[in-house]
């Protein structure tokens, strides 16, 4: 049974190590809006709502000494928002409704979905581009977004697992690429 469940998660987790150039190119993106005074914006339902706090925070309350704090929120982290703007615009319509005064075209947006079909988070992302933000896409289908970082995996917890490891890659490489502008500045190598 061990044996079988460390199964399920090894092949999406090599996978995901094999997406090293899509994941250094997204987050020298990220950095590059970072630099220009942009802000991450982070977003998904259930236990992803929960990932785009984590999120959130990992990049605006550092916990490694000697990095410094960027700019992020979480869109689902205010119940008071989040219900007014579903009763008022509908659910489909809580992260986009939230993006059009929030947002500006420096930001990055991303979107966290088990399984690419939440509604209210492709069009988040879709908002998300049509304001020119960088879009970031994290979770178990496709989704509409600039870098999109796809588990294979039908399992709902695997999928959480290594959309938090990619995540955690994300806040360090975007760290790496701050601390050495001449990274920054050149196209991060294949």
């Amino acid at each position: 049974m061990i044996a079988e469940a460390f199964a399920r998660r090894s092949a999406p987790g090599l996978a995901l190590a094999g997406e090293a150039d899509r994941i250094a190119r997204a987050c020298h993106a990220m950095a590059a809006r970072f630099q220009d005074g942009g802000k991450m914006i982070a977003f998904g339902n259930g236990a992803q709502a929960t990932d785009a706090a984590h999120l959130a925070v990992e990049f605006a309350h550092p916990v490694t000494v000697g990095r410094r704090a960027l700019p992020a929120i979480s869109l689902a982290a205010d119940p008071g928002v989040l219900t007014g703007v579903a009763r008022t615009a509908g659910f489909d319509q809580v992260y986009a409704a939230q993006l059009y005064p929030l947002a500006e075209p420096a930001d990055i947006a991303v979107g966290l979905s088990p399984d690419g079909r939440c509604e209210n988070v492709r069009r988040g992302l879709a908002a998300a581009r049509d304001r020119g933000l960088l879009t970031v896409a994290l979770g178990g289908g496709p989704m509409p977004a600039d870098h999109a970082l796809v588990v294979d995996s039908a399992d709902p917890r695997v999928v959480k697992e290594i959309v938090v490891t990619a995540y955690h890659l994300l806040w360090e490489l975007v760290h790496v690429f701050l601390e050495r502008p001449g990274r920054l500045a050149a196209e991060p190598a294949p």
